[in-house]
């Protein structure tokens, strides 16, 4: 079931590279991060609502408050860092430098999460690595 998750979140990226490169032209690029984050917090909130799992919000401990507060925050720059860039580059090259998320996170999940480091994750990486260069030289 991950992995249909995974490929629509794929999916949903890829629209919002589209629309948000279409939609940012004459707006300030913190101004359509805004408008942008106004619209997910009402459907993230309309999807609690509609599953009924706003009570569970109490159980919450603070460890996880703490890390989804700094994950929040990492968005945020993220979002605003990559709204910036498709302002004023073309999508085409933003987006796979944006892609290189996904080197940093195995990285960052080898380091931190003690997460399996293979040489198919190591080539994986290269080739993620190698395609980027290409696609933006």
């Amino acid at each position: 079931m991950w992995f249909w998750f995974a490929l629509g979140s794929a999916v949903f990226a890829a629209l919002t590279s589209i629309l948000a490169k279409i939609g940012i032209e004459g707006v300030n690029s913190n101004l359509a991060t805004a408008i942008r984050t106004v619209v997910v917090v009402i459907m993230a909130w309309g999807m609690v609502f509609l599953t009924n799992t706003q009570g569970s919000i109490k159980s919450i401990s603070l460890k996880s408050w703490i890390f989804l507060i700094l994950s929040g925050l990492a968005t945020g720059a993220s979002w605003l860092c990559y709204y910036k860039a498709l302002q004023v580059g073309e999508a085409s090259k933003v987006v796979p430098i944006d892609k290189l998320s996904v080197i940093i996170t195995l990285v960052l999940a080898f380091v931190f999460l003690h997460e399996e480091f293979t040489t198919k994750s190591l080539i994986g990486c290269v080739m993620i690595g190698a395609g980027t260069l290409l696609m933006v030289l």
